[in-house]
């Protein structure tokens, strides 16, 4: 897992500016365009939490998992199965558990399995059952989607949810969180509507990306978009990323999460603005700032 940051670009620092990152809005305007985009609702879990990141996760997030989870002798699961090795042997693993470890976790277990028929069993999913919380690796989302989606371990995952416990998850273990799969092609990274399209779904009707700025990837999600109108789109920079508690997430990190709802919010002119179909606009929020999923609004 990388623990370096490039720094923002400045791409980032002139959208921020533009779109408006700076000031809380006091009475919200809503400028109404002849056709408005679709309307939908995207809703997190009931219970428990979310910490969705996007890449590069330093040591903020990882301090943040363990204040969620209730400390560092909480059990936790901690799942590689992203990654792109296919040899797990055990001092793989270990080493992959110790890095947990190394950072003040005592009760880690890591899980992982390439066999869906396998994380279909209540043995491969019993650890889940006594977690505090559960963080997914990053590498490629597909294969977390191969081996737990639809199976007794992804029920477990949602019991974890509702009993309030947090799944995190960084790059690859952030895309997994949402119900449509971006970048989940076997093929290629770059292919943004693939042979894999379904995420666990933990949020509704959202598709997340991933290494937002720092790959210059801040136009990609438009391809998904276009053809799904109905869906949140939601763009993670590096070391940055979301908390979502019910129906609403906070931004934490040091850079921004771009939001792709159809509108373009202005904090300076205290705005947002409906956009017609098929406009290419996003805007930015920063780390404290607010968003309502239900709504698809900004709070402040």
């Amino acid at each position: 897992m990388k623990n370096t940051v490039n720094q923002t670009p400045l791409l980032v620092i002139v959208l921020a500016f533009l779109y408006g990152c700076a000031s809380e809005p006091k009475t919200e305007t809503v400028h109404e365009a002849p056709s408005a985009a679709v309307k939908a609702e995207s809703k997190g879990p009931e219970n428990g939490t979310l910490l969705i990141i996007g890449g590069a996760a330093q040591s903020i997030f990882y301090d943040k998992f363990m204040e969620l989870v209730g400390g560092p002798d909480e059990p936790i699961v901690v799942i590689p199965t992203a990654a792109s090795s296919d040899d797990f042997d055990e001092a793989y693993l270990e080493k992959f558990r110790k890095s947990y470890t190394d950072r003040g976790f005592t009760n880690v277990t890591v899980l992982h399995t390439r066999s869906a028929e396998e994380a279909n069993t209540e043995e491969f999913a019993a650890p889940i059952k006594n977690a505090r919380g559960v963080w997914f690796s990053g590498g490629r989302q597909w294969r977390h989607a191969d081996s737990y989606l639809n199976t007794k371990t992804h029920e477990a995952f949602n019991e974890l949810l509702g009993r309030g416990g947090v799944i995190a998850g960084s790059s690859a273990g952030a895309t997994i969180q949402g119900s449509y799969l971006a970048r989940g092609d076997t093929r290629s990274n770059t292919v943004m509507m693939g042979d894999h399209e379904e995420g666990l779904g933990f949020v509704t009707n959202i598709a997340i990306d991933q290494h937002l700025f720092a790959r210059n990837r801040q136009f990609d999600l438009f391809e998904i978009l276009e053809e799904k109108p109905e869906l949140l789109g939601v763009g993670l920079d590096e070391n940055t990323g979301i908390i979502v508690q019910g129906d609403q997430f906070t931004v934490f990190g040091e850079s921004y999460v771009a939001i792709y709802d159809g509108t373009r919010w202005s904090a300076e002119r205290d705005t947002i603005y409906q956009l017609a179909p098929g406009s290419k606009e996003f805007y930015l929020l920063k780390e404290g700032q607010e968003y309502d999923l239900k709504n698809r609004k900004v709070i402040n």
